[in-house]
C-alpha cells in the first residue's frame, strides 16, 4: 500500500505505474480515492471545527453557571447539544470515507523500481546472469519421478487415498536427502548472521491482507472453515506479521531470520507427465529468509539475499541463473524481485526454484510496523526470498547428480546430513 500522501501529490506517476503493470482497470481508482479523499478530509475539518466550537461552548457553560447565569447556560447547552448530533454523523461519515480509502488504497499497486524491465507477464523476464555450466550428460536422464520410484523414495498413490492429488510420501533415502537439504540450509543461513526460527503455521486473516494482495490471497491460501485463520502459503506472512503492530528500535535493524515451514498452497495441478510427480504440489517444506532495514539498505539488501540462494545451490552442484520479473509478473506489493532458477539436464531448460523480493514499506505500513527514529516513526522496508523450497530443490538435485547406473550422488556438503552416505542407489 502506498502513501496517500503520495498518490495525492503524484496522481499521473500512480497511473502511469499502473499501465505498466498492464492493469488498465485499476486507473479509475485513483480518481475515486483522490474524491473519497477529499470528502474524508473536509469531513475531519468539519469535525475539528465542531469539536472547537464545542469546547468553547463548554467553558462559556462553566462560567455562566459560575456566575448564577443557569437560564443562559442552558441555552448554550442546547447548542453543544445540537454540534454532539452534527459531530456524530460527521465522524460516521469521516469512518466511512476512511474506510474506503484504505479499501481502495489496498487494490492500487506499489511503485516498482526503476530497474523493472516493462512486460506483460513471467514469458518476458529477463535473464540476467548465468552461475555453473548446465549440462546435459551423453546418456539419458528419467522423469523425476520415475528417478524417485527406482529408489522406492515416493508414493503418490497412497497419498491420493489419503489426501487426494496434490500430495505425497517421500519415503527412505529420498526422504533423508530432502530433510538433509533443509537441515543444510537451515545451518548455512544461521552461518551467514541470520536468526533461526519456526514460526506458527496458520495466521488471521488481518495479517494476510497485510503482507499479500487480495488476488494473491484468494488464489493462494487455504481456510480454515469456522476459524479466521489460513494456512500459510510461506513463512514469510507469519516472520513478517510477527511485527504487527511494533515499533522498532533504530538499533535494532536490520532484523535478518530465517525460518522453516510447512506450506500449502491451492496449486493448480498440471496435466500429464508432470502430474504424477512433485513440480506442482499442495504441500511442501521450505526454508525461507527474511529482513527489515532501513529504507535505504533495501536494495543492498536484496542483491545480498539472492545471491544467498545462488550460493547455496552452486554447493550441491546445481547450475543456476538470476531473472529479473517484468512489471507484469509482479505481485502488487512488490518494488522489485528476481527468480532464481535451476538448471533442469532431462527438460534442457532452467526452472524457477527461488524467489526474491523487496515490498519497500508495503507490508510494513498495512501492518503497523514502525520504527522509532530520532526524528519521529517511520516504516522499514521489508524483504524476502526462498532459501530452499523442496521437492522442487529435490528435483534439482537429483537431476544434477543423476549417473548413468541409476545412482545419485550425494553432493559433499550433505554427506554430514545423511550419516555419511555419499551415494543414492536404485532398489528396483
Amino acid at each position: 500500500m502506498i502513501d496517500i500522501k503520495f498518490l495525492r501529490e503524484n496522481p499521473d506517476i500512480v497511473k502511469q505505474n499502473i499501465k505498466n503493470k498492464f492493469q488498465d482497470h485499476k486507473l479509475k481508482l485513483v480518481d475515486d480515492v483522490i474524491e473519497l479523499d477529499k470528502k474524508n478530509r473536509n469531513s475531519k475539518l468539519q469535525g475539528d471545527e465542531l469539536r472547537a466550537k464545542r469546547k468553547a461552548l463548554s467553558d462559556e457553560v462553566g462560567s455562566l453557571m459560575r456566575n448564577g447565569k443557569k437560564e443562559e447556560a442552558e441555552k448554550v447547552k442546547l447548542e453543544v447539544k445540537s454540534i454532539n448530533e452534527e459531530l456524530e454523523n460527521i465522524e460516521k461519515m469521516e469512518e466511512e470515507y476512511s474506510s474506503q480509502v484504505k479499501k481502495i488504497m489496498m487494490q492500487i499497486p506499489n511503485i516498482i523500481d526503476p530497474s523493472v524491465p516493462i512486460g506483460k507477464d513471467d514469458s518476458e523476464n529477463v535473464e540476467v546472469q548465468k552461475f555453473g555450466e548446465p549440462k546435459v550428460p551423453d546418456y539419458e536422464i528419467p522423469y523425476h519421478a520415475d528417478i524417485i520410484e527406482r529408489l522406492n523414495g515416493m508414493d503418490k498413490e497412497s497419498a491420493g487415498r489419503t489426501s487426494g492429488v496434490g500430495f505425497y510420501y517421500l519415503i527412505g533415502d529420498i526422504a533423508r536427502l530432502h530433510e538433509a537439504m533443509l537441515a543444510y540450509a537451515r545451518d548455512y543461513m544461521i552461518n551467514n548472521g541470520f536468526t533461526y526460527a519456526i514460526p506458527p503455521f496458520m495466521i488471521r486473516s488481518d495479517v494476510v491482507t497485510g503482507v499479500m494482495s487480495f488476488e494473491e490471497m484468494d488464489a493462494m491460501m487455504y481456510k480454515i472453515e469456522g476459524e479466521d485463520l489460513y494456512l500459510i502459503g510461506t513463512s514469510e506472512h507469519s516472520m513478517i506479521g510477527r511485527f504487527k503492530g511494533q515499533i522498532i528500535k533504530k538499533e535494532d535493524l536490520p532484523i535478518r531470520m530465517t525460518s522453516y515451514s510447512p506450506c500449502f498452497r491451492k496449486e493448480i495441478g498440471s496435466h500429464g507427465l508432470e502430474e504424477r510427480g512433485l513440480y506442482r504440489v499442495h504441500q511442501f517444506e521450505k526454508q525461507e529468509m527474511i529482513v527489515l532495514c532501513e529504507p535505504e539498505d533495501s536494495m543492498n539488501w536484496y542483491n545480498k539475499m539472492w545471491k544467498l540462494s545462488v550460493d547455496l545451490f552452486r554447493s550441491w552442484n546445481v547450475p543456476v541463473r538470476q531473472l529479473d520479473c517484468c512489471s507484469g509478473d509482479l505481485a502488487d506489493l512488490k518494488v522489485k524481485s528476481c527468480d532464481i532458477e535451476a538448471w533442469s539436464p532431462r527438460q534442457k531448460k532452467y526452472f524457477e526454484v527461488c524467489s526474491c523480493s523487496t515490498l519497500g514499506d508495503a507490508q510494513s505500513r498495512r501492518l503497523g510496523i514502525r520504527v522509532k527514529g530520532e526524528k519521529g516513526n517511520y516504516y522499514p522496508h521489508t524483504l524476502n526470498n526462498t532459501v530452499v523450497a523442496s521437492p522442487r530443490g529435490l528435483i534439482a538435485v537429483i537431476e544434477n547428480n543423476y549417473n548413468e547406473d541409476g545412482s545419485i550422488t550425494v553432493p559433499e556438503v550433505l554427506w554430514p546430513y545423511m550419516g555419511g552416505t555419499k551415494v543414492l542407489k536404485p532398489k528396483k
